[in-house]
C-alpha cells in the first residue's frame, strides 16, 4: 500500500531514507523496462563501486596520511596528485580536497546542488547523502544533523561544512584515534568508515 506523502508521523524519522531508496529502486526499474538501461550494465556498474571500490579505497588514504607525515603535506598540498599515487583515479575524483579533522574542528561534506561525491574513493553514495533532506539541513544545522548520525559533538567544536560542487569534492580525514600507534595501515585502514570520510561519525 502507497504511502501518503503528505501525512507526515512524527514518530517515524527513519521512514524518509527507505522511501527514498523504495523510489531508486522503481526508476532503475523504470528505466529497464524501458530499455534505457542493459540491466547487465546497471549490475556491473553498481557491483563495481560497491565491491571492487567501495569505501576501502578512501580508507587506504586516511591511514596512509596518519601514518607518513611526508604522504599528509603531499595531501594537504594536493590531494587529487596525492590520492592518484595510490592508483586512486577516475571519473568524479579528478579535483579532490582532503579536509582533516582536529581537536576542536569537524568536517562535514555536502553537495547541495545535486550529489556530486568522490566516487573513486568512497564507492557508492549512500541514499541519504543524496537526500534533500540532508543536502539542505546539513548547511542550516549541521550540529542536529550530527546528532542524527550519533556525532554528538562539544558546543566549542566548530563545526565546518564543505559543498562539494563538480569542480571540487571534499575528503574528510578524521581524527587518529588514541591509542593506534602500533598499528600498520592495514589495521587502521579497517577502522575507517564511510561515513567517517564524509564526517557524519568521528571515524
Amino acid at each position: 500500500m502507497a504511502h501518503d506523502h503528505h501525512d507526515h508521523d512524527h514518530d517515524h524519522e527513519q521512514e524518509p531514507p527507505s522511501d527514498i531508496a523504495l523510489r531508486v529502486k522503481a526508476l532503475e526499474s523504470l528505466l529497464v523496462e524501458k530499455g534505457i538501461v542493459d540491466p547487465a550494465a546497471l549490475d556491473a556498474i553498481v557491483d563495481h563501486f560497491e565491491t571492487k571500490v567501495g569505501p576501502r579505497n578512501g580508507a587506504r588514504v586516511v591511514a596512509k596520511a596518519w601514518t607518513d607525515p611526508n604522504y599528509l603535506e603531499r595531501l594537504r598540498a594536493d590531494a587529487t596528485a596525492a590520492i592518484a599515487e595510490l592508483d586512486l583515479t577516475g571519473r568524479q575524483g579528478e579535483h579532490m580536497v582532503a579536509v582533516e579533522n582536529a581537536p576542536g574542528v569537524h568536517n562535514l561534506v555536502v553537495c547541495t546542488l545535486c550529489s556530486c561525491y568522490p566516487w573513486p574513493v568512497l564507492g557508492l553514495p549512500p541514499v541519504w547523502y543524496k537526500s534533500p533532506p540532508y543536502r539542505s539541513r546539513a548547511v542550516i544545522d549541521p550540529r542536529g544533523v550530527l546528532a542524527e548520525f550519533g556525532t554528538e559533538l562539544p558546543e566549542d567544536t566548530e563545526i565546518r561544512v564543505w559543498d562539494s560542487t563538480a569542480e571540487i569534492r571534499y575528503l574528510v580525514i578524521p581524527e587518529r584515534p588514541a591509542g593506534t600507534e602500533g598499528l600498520g595501515e592495514a589495521d587502521l585502514a579497517a577502522m575507517v568508515t564511510r561515513d567517517g570520510m564524509i564526517g557524519t561519525t568521528l571515524l
